[in-house]
């Protein structure tokens, strides 16, 4: 559904993604790992056409995001790190707003907003201004409006923040679900490695603009274990992007 040939970004003299390469199937759950300033965000805004690439490919479900924009962002769904709402929009008419971007007809729009809206728990603050909501109930309902035009890649930076243990349970199901009910390819930003060793089923570690390591977490374990016990992700991740020996001890 993703695929990146050799993208490279620079910005002057600096390379922000260098020769960077990977892909990400139908159904799968893609964990997209490393230090701040590793390249994640750029990459992330590529693949989403508000980047554009300095050279390579990306194509979405066999279509190039620079040849054919409009037609990619259809089949995409983006929940950025910071992103942003209409404060002074109802939940419901914030819906409705989004579903219109994506060209819904109305029964469409009412028949999503409503089921959206019951996913993830909002039903009861549909008529209530966002500007009113919990960084919590933000964050689902912008993930409500992501998934509102059922896309076939959804790219997540960082969805996690801010959100309670209940609502990270919530939607880590939910991400489960919409790849192995619904065949959603998902790309999955996060700092918090235990939540990419529960959820995805394979994930890379970009460091300096370069996937340095990929695979599904139990073979990463196989090709860096520890002396004593199979490293966990976390340790994994350190070894790999530790330049300035930070230990816990």
């Amino acid at each position: 559904m993703l695929t990146l040939n050799h993208v490279t970004k620079r910005y002057g003299r600096f390379t922000a993604v260098d020769d960077l390469s990977f892909e990400v199937k139908a159904g799968e759950i893609f964990g997209f790992l490393g230090p701040n300033g590793a390249g994640k965000t750029t990459t992330m805004k590529m693949i989403t056409g508000l980047v554009r690439p300095t050279s390579g490919q990306i194509l979405v479900g066999g279509l190039d995001v620079v040849k054919a924009p409009v037609e990619t962002k259809a089949q995409v769904g983006y929940i950025p790190d910071r992103p942003y709402l209409h404060d002074r929009l109802t939940a419901l008419e914030y819906l409705y707003f989004i579903a219109g971007l994506y060209g819904m007809s109305r029964a469409d729009a009412a028949r999503g907003a409503a089921e959206m809206l019951a996913l993830f728990e909002l039903v009861h603050k549909a008529d209530d201004l966002v500007e009113s909501f919990s960084h919590g109930m933000k964050q689902r309902l912008v993930m409500a409006s992501v998934l509102l035009h059922r896309p076939k890649l959804l790219v997540v930076d960082e969805p996690m923040v801010g959100l309670d243990p209940r609502g990270a349970l919530r939607l880590k199901a939910i991400l489960r679900s919409q790849a192995e009910d619904h065949g959603v390819a998902i790309l999955l930003s996060t700092h918090t490695l235990e939540v990419a060793e529960a959820v995805c089923d394979r994930v890379g570690i970009l460091h300096h603009g370069q996937l340095v390591v990929q695979g599904d977490p139990a073979s990463l374990h196989e090709e860096h274990p520890s002396e004593a016990l199979k490293m966990n992700l976390e340790a994994i991740f350190l070894q790999l992007t530790d330049e300035e020996g930070i230990s816990l001890k």
